[in-house]
């Protein structure tokens, strides 16, 4: 017997209880006996793959697909964007794109000038691929301010997150507008709508307050640069140039699925060569590797001991980043054991009669979804899938179809814990433990969720007022 092939035995009662059961060991063992993140993840997901009721002989499989599968997206992305934040922070160019920013913005409105950056990168680009390249940018600042990493850190992660989920071309609303039969552009509109002024509360206001609250040193994740390179930096034009091609890059590839979707090329395209290839240069890991290797021929001059240097740098780049790599990889292995178990599908089917409106039921849906088994873009896809036929049937406008996609969108991202990936991502490139990630990355998710939903709603009612 696969994992395909194996259904659960367990009712939604019994798989809610152990999903809980679960959640609580494994904050146990990692705030009350310290246990390291990745043994306690680890260990809890093959507890809960035998307490669900999984085959024993499929309880490795199904913890090794959620592994495999959460680091074939991030592994790639972590270890070729922290060699690129390695080398633009060793020859200066995050100190020379550091004091631009200061130099225009201010010091007082730092934090808000990574945030706009961010939202701007974020558009094209997925969220933990823009948090890996702002890195260097957001750790400079930092540096050079002082104060708490969250005061600079978390309004430019919130942004990156907001456009992640609300914004098309990313895949969750663009899956989901396919569902409702709603129109990309005007949920793209609309996300833009809802998403700068939820990040400018949730993200920017919260992250001043965050830095407050909780004063954390900058980590030494990318190491530092040294105070000779800092004082001769590259210029500002390359190092924009460098952050902006893997954003240019990627934009080429969801641009060009939009106009072969659109039909701007005659026909469909897919199939044509230069297609294929322009889309394969445009996918996130090797845009970043095509950066990279840009990177190293413009910057090459600035490492000491030139080539062999350079090879030093992006080596040391690695080492530190691995535990985030494993831990991260551990959070997707639970929280594939969590989907393998069936918990996501019994929690969705015990929803989906609640009797309450439509676009209310959407958001409680994803956001249980999201709860149960982490990932946002499974639980805003799952919940889209189950209301589309509601949704078809309900005659509803081209705004209100644009307003569901985001309010069922808002659902997926609420309360970021600890089955899912980002989280970790978050909290270990922040210097985080697990209880300040869970009060200031879980709170922030959740806040922009909540925010989105209710500006999702209002505009919901006005079309409906207007229709």
């Amino acid at each position: 017997m696969t994992l395909e092939e194996w259904t659960p035995v367990l009712g939604a009662g019994p798989l809610l209880g152990i999903a809980l059961a679960a959640i609580l060991l494994l904050l146990f063992l990692i705030m009350r006996v310290r246990m390291h993140a990745f043994v306690a993840l680890v260990l809890v997901s093959l507890l809960t793959a035998f307490a669900a009721g999984i085959p024993a002989g499929l309880v490795v499989p199904a913890m090794t697909k959620g592994f495999g599968s959460t680091l074939a997206s991030v592994a790639l992305l972590v270890g070729l964007g922290a060699m690129l934040g390695r080398v633009v922070e060793v020859s200066g160019g995050a100190k020379a794109l550091a004091d631009t920013l200061i130099r225009v913005f201010g010091e007082k409105r730092a934090p808000f000038a990574l945030g706009v950056a961010s939202l701007l990168f974020g558009f094209p680009i997925f969220f933990d691929a823009g948090l890996v390249v702002m890195l260097p940018v957001i750790f400079a600042v930092a540096r050079r301010l002082g104060g708490s990493v969250l005061t600079y850190g978390l309004p430019a992660a919130g942004a990156f997150s907001v456009m992640h989920i609300y914004v098309p071309p990313h895949p969750g609303p663009v899956t989901a507008s396919e569902l409702f039969g709603a129109n990309v552009g005007l949920v793209m509109l609309v996300g833009l709508v809802i998403a700068v002024p939820t990040w400018y509360v949730t993200s920017y206001l919260f992250g001043l307050w965050a830095g407050r609250r909780w004063t954390l040193p900058v980590p030494a994740i990318l190491g530092r640069a040294d105070a000779e390179r800092e004082a001769n930096p590259p210029a500002f034009g390359l190092v924009v140039a460098l952050l902006v091609l893997p954003m240019l890059l990627i934009l080429m590839n969801t641009g060009l699925n939009t106009l072969n979707t659109a039909g701007a090329f005659g026909g469909d395209a897919s199939e044509q060569t230069w297609y294929q290839v322009l889309r394969a240069i445009g996918e996130t890991p090797v845009a970043l590797l095509i950066t990279l290797l840009v990177a190293m021929a413009t910057l090459r001059r600035r490492a000491e001991g030139g080539r062999d240097g350079l090879e030093k740098i992006m080596d040391g780049a690695l080492a530190p980043v691995c535990s985030v790599i494993l831990v991260t990889g551990a959070g997707g292995m639970f929280g594939g054991v969590l989907r393998t178990s069936g918990i996501g599908d019994a929690l969705a089917d015990s929803l989906t009669g609640m009797g309450v409106p439509l676009i209310l039921a959407g958001f409680l849906i994803a956001g249980a979804l999201r709860i149960a088994q982490g990932s946002a873009t499974v639980a805003l896809t799952t919940a889209a899938g189950l209301l589309s036929a509601a949704v078809a049937s309900a005659g509803y406008s081209e705004l209100q179809l644009a307003t569901m996609v985001i309010a069922v969108a808002a659902g997926s991202v609420i309360a970021s814990h600890v089955n899912d990936s980002g989280f970790w991502l978050v909290g270990r490139f922040f210097g985080m433990d697990v209880k300040t990630t869970l009060k200031t990355w879980t709170v922030l998710e959740t806040l922009i969720g909540v925010m989105g939903f209710a500006l999702a709603w209002a505009l919901f009612g006005i079309a409906g007022a207007l229709a």
